[in-house]
């Protein structure tokens, strides 16, 4: 059996970040959780004295957070860290000076500045050609978006930066010197043209954005040199390299899904929703600007076919209401109440763009369910039900485009990530669409870094030997579909909502 080595992964979510100790052999791959820490963003009071201020990423938090972890992982690990590397959430940057100074903390994707921002670039460049060169799924939070507010609205920052590095490029910026932006993230950008392997010059050029910013892109499993010397002594990283692995956490997670079927369909569930499938070209055509699918880079050259769908953030933003009037109420005990709710209640579109921006979700869903001429529901039980069972039937429509543009149907979909410990939703995701459900592994996001990792230090030569360590090494669970009756009225009850 070949030696065990070590690797740290820096998994960072829109809600917390974590530090991971992999260890790695031929046989099992072992991951140990040693720092976990809070991403809470910070609203931040503008020059406009009636202004709500500006919502941004506490970033120099996070890389306090980042250093203490590795800290950790060094002195824990039992012998020396071959690599570490960093994913984050998408569409959020940094900007930098010439000398390579931050300018100014990266704003927060849900900041207003983009409100209006989608009609503003439509004006300039029509939609159906933004897709052409991009693939990408119209969000206005995309960073594309950013960055036209930025010139809209005259920034000075946006005026004297020199580079643009997406978040894991930033961290990885700081940890080994050398600024570059990494692939799958790069794709997520709306800015990147998948066709032609590099940024959409001509569109950048449209809209009237500065090309200098965009720096080389390079693929997952690129090493970027040694944790800086005076850090590495600081932290005890010893020669530790950093390797960009699958940079975007959903590309990092999609890497580990331990695939028995190459054509079945993934679920990356969390705060957001990412579902799609693996494929060796993007899909840009007609049907796919029309349904608003998106294509973003993933390991080896693949691209993830997919949804971003809002996830479990609008059942976060409940249980953050709740808490504010006395009432803070745990996941397991929220999704007690809503088992034995009653089934098949009021729906709410869940590709309503009213519910991504925080706020007192309850009220908000209340006043929807008003709008549509629906029964209103108060307790928390009943309103969480709704969530997940809209939810669960929001899978359904995206997993039935994916066939449409797959052209073919998969009978699979694996569902990873922290909501993989969902059993409820994941029960009526398989009632809802009629096919099996695979939960887990739940660290799929912290695997597939370590993957790439391993892959760029020779310990496994592909992805596909990597998945395979992955199914020896962590558990799933089966949830088969049961009588869908009842589900099919309620999707075509809720097909009815949907604003697409």
């Amino acid at each position: 059996m070949a030696a065990t080595l070590n690797y740290a992964a820096v998994d960072l979510g829109a809600e917390s970040g974590r530090v991971m100790l992999a260890r790695c052999d031929d046989e099992r791959l072992a991951l140990e959780e040693l720092h976990r820490f809070a991403n809470v963003p910070v609203r931040v009071a503008g020059p406009q004295k009636d202004g709500g201020g500006t919502l941004h990423w506490d970033v120099l938090r996070l890389w306090d957070d980042i250093q203490h972890g590795l800290g950790a992982a060094a002195r824990q690990s039992g012998g020396p860290l071959v690599s570490v590397g960093v994913d984050t959430w998408g569409l959020d940057f940094a900007l930098l000076a010439r000398d390579g100074e931050l300018l100014g903390n990266p704003v927060h994707y849900r900041d207003a500045r983009t409100q209006g921002m989608l009609d503003a670039a439509f004006e300039r460049v029509p939609r159906a050609e933004i897709f052409e060169a991009t693939g990408i799924q119209f969000m206005p939070i995309n960073s594309l978006y950013q960055l036209l507010a930025m010139k809209l609205g005259g920034s000075a920052l946006l005026d004297a930066a020199a580079h643009l590095l997406t978040m894991p490029d930033l961290f990885h910026y700081w940890l080994s010197g050398e600024q570059a932006n990494e692939f799958s993230n790069a794709t997520t950008t709306q800015c990147y043209d998948p066709r032609a392997g590099d940024w959409a010059w001509a569109l950048l050029d449209r809209l009237g954005l500065p090309k200098h910013l965009f720096g080389p892109i390079i693929q997952p499993g690129t090493r970027l040199g040694p944790v800086r010397p005076a850090l590495a002594a600081e932290l005890g990283l010893g020669e530790a390299q950093v390797v960009a692995p699958a940079a975007h956490d959903t590309g990092s997670a999609v890497a580990a899904v331990p695939f028995d079927d190459p054509h079945a369909i993934y679920l990356s569930s969390g705060t957001w929703s990412l579902m799609g499938v693996e494929l060796p070209h993007p899909i840009i055509n007609a049907h796919s600007l029309a349904y608003n699918f998106t294509n973003e880079g993933g390991v080896g050259g693949t691209f993830r076919l997919l949804k971003n769908i809002m996830g479990l953030w609008v059942v976060q933003e409940c249980r953050r209401a709740w808490a504010t009037q006395g009432h803070d109420i745990g996941y397991p005990q929220l999704v007690d109440l809503a088992e034995a709710a009653p089934a098949f209640g009021p729906l709410a579109a869940m590709n309503d763009d009213r519910w991504l921006p925080p706020g007192d979700m309850p009220a908000r869903l209340r006043a929807y369910f008003v709008e549509t001429g629906q029964p209103a529901p108060e307790s928390m039980g009943t309103l969480a039900r709704c969530v997940l069972e809209s939810l669960a039937l929001e899978y359904r429509w995206v997993a039935e485009r994916l066939d449409e543009l797959t052209g073919r149907r998969a009978e699979t979909i694996h569902i990873i990530g922290g909501g993989s410990q969902n059993a409820l939703l994941n029960q009526f995701t398989a009632d809802a669409t009629g096919r099996a459900i695979i939960a887990g592994p739940v660290e799929a996001t912290a695997l597939g870094n370590v993957l790439v990792q391993a892959m760029a230090a020779g310990q496994l030569s592909s992805l596909a030997e990597g998945r395979a360590l992955v199914r020896r090494s962590f558990p799933t669970r089966l949830f088969a579909p049961t009588a869908q009756g009842r589900w099919d009225e309620a999707y075509d009850r809720y097909v009815g909502l949907r604003p697409e």
